[in-house]
């Protein structure tokens, strides 16, 4: 009986675990629509600008720079690398800036709106590039 009730409260766990997840990816999605917007808005310094871009072309690009296939790595440039520039954009970006974004991302997401920029594709580009260099290098190096 013990057994199950051992059972019982490791799937609780997991369910609690996998909804706190569901959450933290609702608001990373959030948070680079609001970085989007923010890039785009006039009060936002030129180094925010910067940072923005790079983070949400990171952010949209449909290749990462360390390839997900990849194990424990291919998921680390996910967890890590992107809330990085997530908050050091944010921190960059005039308060009111800010929560103005996040209210017009707020309605974005709810219109079910998709960020497409050409950095995102731009970024694709880098990285499918650096990924054939590095592939090409190994073949010339093994060859």
């Amino acid at each position: 009986m013990k057994e199950k009730g051992r059972e019982q409260k490791t799937v609780r766990k997991s369910l609690r675990w996998y909804a706190g997840l569901k959450k933290k990816a609702r608001k990373l999605k959030r948070q680079t629509w609001a970085l989007f917007l923010a890039l785009k808005d006039p009060q936002t310094p030129w180094t925010a600008r910067l940072i923005i871009g790079c983070t949400v072309a990171y952010a949209v690009s449909p290749i990462d720079l360390i390839p997900d296939f990849i194990p424990v790595l291919g998921q680390l440039d996910d967890l890590v690398i992107l809330p990085a520039l997530i908050v050091l954009a944010i921190r960059l970006i005039p308060p009111d800036v800010m929560a103005r974004c996040r209210r017009e991302a707020r309605r974005h997401l709810t219109a079910g709106d998709r960020i497409r920029t050409p950095a995102a594709t731009a970024a694709s580009v880098v990285f499918v590039a650096v990924w054939a260099l590095l592939i090409l290098w190994i073949v010339l190096k093994i060859a």
